[in-house]
């Protein structure tokens, strides 16, 4: 198993710890700090791994399912839990979680028909977005402008997120239409 692999299920394996220090601070009120570097630490191995694998020429078809899916683990296991936490409204999250089935079905159309579909920038924003308002709601920093800072990033990576869905359907639209 190679590097950019090895980063991978490491981002995956981190998600349990992650979810467990944020959903029970049993650490004198510092588990949502550590979620929190859990989760910079889990988002930088995301980013990591991609470039290894490309610069190095190590993409792998078990790198071209397991990364993509680790994103949406960790990114799913996250926003449950600030559901869970009162910080985010369940209505976005289902919205966002919607999106990624949905368009993880698109791609298995497309892969049944021979298209690959390459993450585009829309949804490398969109990704961004998620993990910066992640971050921010995670901290949950007690300030009036803060809050509003968290309040932009859910509406930019719930925007960003049906953008992504659009731009990946309008582009691909042929896969619908098209059987093998």
């Amino acid at each position: 198993m190679n590097l950019p692999n090895k980063l991978t299920l490491f981002r995956v394996l981190l998600i349990p710890f992650f979810v467990y220090f944020l959903l029970y601070d049993n650490w004198s009120g510092y588990g949502n700090y550590i979620a929190l570097a859990i989760f910079i630490i889990a988002s930088l191995t995301d980013m990591l791994d991609g470039k290894i694998a490309r610069k190095y020429n190590l993409v792998t078809n078990f790198g071209k399912f397991m990364d993509p899916l680790a994103d949406k683990l960790l990114v799913s296991s996250a926003l449950i839990c600030l559901v869970s936490n009162g910080q985010l409204a369940t209505w976005i999250v289902i919205i966002i979680i919607s999106r990624e089935f949905f368009i993880s079905g698109f791609r298995e159309v497309a892969a049944d028909n021979g298209i690959v579909i390459a993450a585009s920038y829309w949804g490398k924003f969109k990704t961004t977005f998620q993990m910066l308002m992640i971050i921010v709601l995670i901290l949950n920093v007690d300030n009036v402008y803060f809050g509003y800072l968290g309040t932009a990033l859910t509406y930019i990576a719930l925007a960003l997120t049906i953008i992504s869905m659009v731009d990946y359907v309008v582009k691909n639209k042929s896969v619908l239409t098209e059987q093998k």
